[in-house]
């Protein structure tokens, strides 16, 4: 009855990106339904593609190409879904090819086979109810919710009411820090999705990295109880992972906790999105178009109508613009509430170099080694370093240049405890002894950040007989014993002590202050605020808490009491992430940068530039700025470096009002296809949104 089929072909050119028509044969006309994935001929190969619709009329005339197969009579393509990609993809600049890319893992032929076998025996994998564990609802079902952890916060229970009452409340929930694992951000997930459940809605649980999906997996399975939620993580294998996707396309299960690519998991009924740590810059897809998770929840929230809920110990500038449009409502504790209760905030800094001397401006300060010694009678103690390695990076003792590579002008370091001098971008080896700095031809070198294996190392010298554990990318912990360590690990790797830690201390915090990027204030707070929330705090309303979190490090003349105190430092002493987000949020107001414009950038040769900006008809108010040198891994490059680059890559920004996004997120589009249409020569990379930390 509809032999036409109109496909999605998964072409990677950016011109092509859109609906192509094909014969169906009868003998696939049953298989070929919309959704499911097809072989098609396209350009002289076979290709995978998509069906998007059956229709009864071809739009163009002539003969169509006919279907090569259907690789799975699965529909893995829902509408939903393809409505939320190619909004996510004309938001971003993007095409929904790549965007689909994300959205639907590959096909694994023995997962559905035993999906199907299971289904066939046992029936649904779960059944459907509201019979969750660990939840109750009133006489109508709506009444009374069990808000559990919820209770504590203001505006919680009128949030968890709003969701079971099938409402869609958006949210940013700044998490209390300092309570008990039955208290704690994992159990106030649980507790929102079993809410959702009971009223019959799909969630979505979106969390930084494996170790957060571990901690909600296991909140989630005390709340409602084993085999009612599935995790998409990476490390699954293929075979779990499209098993796990395929239990909520076939919604057999209806709520999902993953990294980001879980923001597009089908899941049916769809009434409540979480992400957690929203500010985290791992949330941040690092393949085209370069989506956030943050963004994709709230784009679906609107087209599905579901609850969204955005929440950290921190709050990222975009978010608090919601909030300050109204977009977004605050769930909070009394700031009293965390001020008395949580962990203890004092820094390490000129009040103390009357008592202390010259030791309180060393590295690790009087105040702190005293708290150090003092913690580790009753537990762990966790050390927060900026930077993992041994000495990461090196600087001229006489002038402070960075210390540079002769051949690519990378910026060098100690890799290892051998005292090797080495690039970090081309590897090569520097001589130690006969360095000259190119500004002051200085010899000497001092350490410019101290890394997690050279603290570790001092640590363990100065503590004999104290174990020492060291969690850093590549060796992340997930947890430690309640006994006596000293913890070293680098911002997002912290692992979860039991109990809490005894003490925090936070090295270097001139480090994280001092990144030349445009969001160095709300990331050093936010990485700050992450350590410290693993501190113990007080066991109950009224008791004094026990965990003191040190902050060392503060550049001089800035450390509280005396002094101007920097957004960063006093958001930590006062717990208040939301006041340095909000001002941070009116500087860029007032610098017109993101979010109050929209971003987009170029990268490409000199004449490559030239070639995409005259492409297409820019928006009117389009500001051009640079272009400038763009390095290849740290951001820009050494200004000597240019003479030596014989294809030098340069960025070139485009600034719009953020009320023309949308028109320069299509113009951006247009670039991708004319670029690839006319095969112009070379690369332009082209991009929506680019990293501030770049």
């Amino acid at each position: 009855m509809l032999p036409v089929a109109a496909v999605l072909v998964d072409s990677g050119l950016a011109h092509l990106d859109r609906e192509f028509e094909y014969a169906v044969p009868p003998e696939l006309s049953e298989a070929a339904q919309p959704g499911v994935r097809v072989k098609v001929r396209f350009a002289g190969r076979d290709r995978d593609g998509f069906v998007v619709e059956r229709r009864a009329n071809a739009e163009h005339g002539g003969t169509l190409t006919p279907l090569r197969s259907v690789v799975s009579p699965e529909p893995v393509l829902t509408p939903q879904v393809l409505a939320l990609a190619r909004g996510v993809a004309r938001h971003y600049g993007g095409t929904t090819g790549d965007v689909l890319r994300l959205a639907i893992p590959k096909r694994h032929a023995r997962a559905e086979k035993r999906l199907d076998e299971a289904a066939s025996s046992d029936g649904p994998v779960v059944p459907d109810g509201p019979d969750v564990p660990g939840a109750t609802d009133g006489p109508d079902g709506l009444d009374g919710p069990d808000v559990g952890p919820w209770s504590a916060y203001q505006a919680g229970p009128a949030f968890v009411r709003r969701l079971a009452a099938g409402e869609a409340p958006a949210a940013s929930w700044l998490a209390r820090p300092g309570v008990p694992k039955e208290q704690d951000w994992p159990a106030a997930i649980a507790a929102a999705a079993a809410v959702a459940l009971i009223a019959g809605r799909g969630v979505v649980i979106v969390v930084p990295d494996r170790r957060d999906v571990d901690r909600v997996d296991a909140a989630l399975t005390l709340a409602l109880g084993r085999r009612r939620h599935v995790r998409l993580t990476a490390d699954q294998g293929p075979q779990a992972r499209y098993t796990a996707w395929l239990s909520l396309l076939r919604g057999h299960i209806r709520c999902v906790v993953g990294t980001r690519a879980a923001a597009f998991a089908p899941v049916r009924d769809l009434g409540l999105l979480v992400c957690w740590d929203e500010g985290d810059d791992l949330h941040a897809e690092q393949r085209a178009p370069y989506p956030h998770t943050r963004e994709v929840l709230r784009l679906r929230a609107a087209q599905c109508g579901g609850a969204l809920l955005l929440g950290g110990f921190a709050r990222s500038v975009e978010v608090a613009g919601w909030v300050r449009d109204g977009a977004v409502r605050t769930i909070a504790v009394d700031p009293h509430v965390v001020r008395r209760c949580g962990p203890r905030v004092v820094i390490a800094g000129e009040a103390e170099s009357s008592r202390d001397g010259a030791t309180a401006r060393a590295r690790l300060p009087g105040s702190a080694w005293r708290t150090a010694v003092a913690a580790l009678q009753t537990g762990p103690v966790l050390i927060q370093v900026p930077r993992g390695g041994y000495v990461p990076s090196l600087r001229c003792a006489d002038c402070g240049e960075p210390a540079r590579c002769a051949s690519c002008h990378g910026p060098l370091g100690l890799g290892a405890r051998d005292g090797r001098l080495a690039c970090r971008w081309c590897g090569r080896d520097a001589p130690v002894v006969g360095y000259a700095c190119p500004s002051c031809e200085g010899t000497r070198l001092r350490s410019g950040v101290v890394g997690a294996d050279r603290t570790a190392e001092e640590l363990g010298r100065a503590f004999p007989g104290v174990p020492v554990v060291e969690s850093v990318a590549g060796a992340v912990k997930d947890s430690v014993p309640p006994g006596p360590a000293l913890v070293v690990a680098t911002p997002g790797a912290e692992p979860v002590a039991e109990g809490g830690y005894a003490a925090v201390l936070l090295l270097d915090a001139w480090a994280m202050l001092d990144l030349p990027t445009a969001d160095a204030a709300v990331e050093a707070c936010r990485r700050w605020l992450a350590a410290a929330a693993l501190a113990r705090g007080a066991g109950a309303e009224g008791e004094r808490p026990t965990g003191v979190v040190v902050l060392c490090g503060v550049p001089e003349g800035v450390a509280v009491p005396e002094g101007v105190v920097l957004p960063a430092v006093e958001a930590l002493v006062r717990w208040d992430p939301a006041w340095v987000a909000q001002r941070e949020l009116a500087e860029r107001d007032e610098l017109f940068l993101p979010p109050a414009a929209a971003l987009a950038s170029l990268v490409g040769t000199r004449s490559a530039l030239a070639r995409g900006l005259d492409l297409v008809r820019w928006p009117d108010g389009v500001e051009r700025i640079g272009p400038v040198p763009y390095g290849p891994a740290d951001g820009l490059l050494a200004e000597g470096a240019l003479s030596e680059l014989t294809d030098a890559q340069w960025r070139l920004l485009l600034r719009a009002p953020s009320s023309r996004r949308d028109e320069l997120a299509d113009a951006v589009r247009a670039v991708r296809s004319q670029w690839s249409a006319r095969k112009e020569p070379g690369a332009l990379m082209v991009r929506m949104d680019p990293d501030p930390r770049s």
